[in-house]
């Protein structure tokens, strides 16, 4: 059974004068116990809302979210509040920033012996202290009697994030979902809580839903990929070959911009070159939000058609294949003309 289904999940937005913006549009995946799946896009592409609603901080405007699991099942059965409740418990959130996911006036026991009393099992007293230091070394921040008496400013950012990890996993959840969790930390230390996170993950058959614009961490840390643009999945497969072939041209773009070493600085200026031209033949990389209908890709991509304007291509169905939203990949309909000029 999925820990997590989302189908035909939509998200508007009302604008300031009227209109709507459609942030998020006809989202669909499955999550696997066990299975980290990476959601990878610029800013601006939706990911961040896609949390937001998953998490139940936005409400959706279509679309329906499922947990999997008997213990959800019955607390629908019991009643909104009920559902609410254990719907918390099964799926938690790790913030991007650590420095402000955390109360400075609470010391980090405080932080932890919230979530185990709310939703778990655990009485004022040894046993919920004994709790709290287990969640802090499941985490590797020891001694933890120590770490447990310290308050957030205390800390580095590493070792905020880690007892921001450590309040989500409080709750004994099925689904993780982490939301850009190591943009704000140095370099040095990203690694080491992506690590952690990974093996949390085997430890505790979670489900992990990785929120990131890295596209390396993605392949290293996830077995699928998700690839959105404008608020719709573009591209979707197995992390490698969504990495080292990417079929649709907002994700070979977003694979060229990032950090190669291997790369030479010759391949690198001319792929600047590649990168300032699509600008500049397509109206200084306008916003496509302005159009109407078709793909939402078309004025940034080297590649438009004129049916590129007039239809938005399809995301094929395949369980676990490779697939991208692009009219390159598809049979051109009828009447179809070439490149456009």
């Amino acid at each position: 059974m999925s820990a997590l289904t989302v189908t035909d999940l939509t998200v508007d937005y009302h604008q300031r004068g009227g209109g709507r913006l459609r942030a998020v549009d006809g989202l669909s995946f499955e999550l696997e116990p066990g299975q980290t799946l990476a959601l990878v896009g610029e800013s601006g592409s939706g990911k961040s809302t896609v949390v937001r609603t998953l998490s139940r901080f936005v409400k959706p405007s279509s679309g329906r979210i499922a947990l999997g699991g008997d213990a959800a099942q019955d607390a629908a059965r019991r009643g909104r509040r009920a559902e609410r409740r254990a719907y918390h418990k099964t799926l938690q959130l790790v913030f991007q920033d650590p420095f402000a996911s955390l109360n400075p006036m609470h010391t980090v026991a405080h932080h932890l012996r919230r979530p185990l009393l709310l939703h778990g099992d655990h009485r004022r007293g040894a046993q919920l202290e004994a709790a709290v230091l287990d969640l802090l070394r499941s985490v590797n921040l020891t001694p933890a009697q120590d770490v447990a008496r310290k308050h957030p400013h205390e800390l580095s950012g590493g070792q905020r994030q880690r007892v921001a990890i450590a309040r989500a996993l409080a709750t004994n959840p099925k689904v993780l979902l982490a939301d850009e969790p190591v943009s704000m930390l140095d370099v040095s230390i990203r690694l080491e809580i992506l690590g952690l996170l990974d093996r949390l993950k085997r430890d505790r058959d979670l489900a992990l839903l990785y929120v990131t614009h890295d596209l390396a961490t993605a392949r290293h840390f996830s077995s699928q990929i998700m690839v959105m643009y404008r608020g719709e999945v573009v591209e979707r497969g197995p992390s490698d070959r969504v990495i080292l072939y990417p079929a649709h041209p907002y994700t070979q773009m977003l694979a060229a911009a990032a950090p190669d070493p291997a790369r030479t600085r010759a391949q690198s200026a001319e792929a600047r070159a590649q990168r300032i031209a699509r600008r500049d033949g397509h109206g200084a990389e306008r916003r496509e939000s302005a159009l109407d209908g078709g793909c939402r890709f078309r004025s940034r991509c080297p590649f438009a058609m004129d049916v590129c304007a007039t239809r938005p291509p399809d995301l094929p169905t395949a369980e676990a294949g490779h697939v991208a939203r692009c009219w390159l990949l598809e049979p051109r309909p009828t009447g179809a003309s070439g490149a456009a000029s």
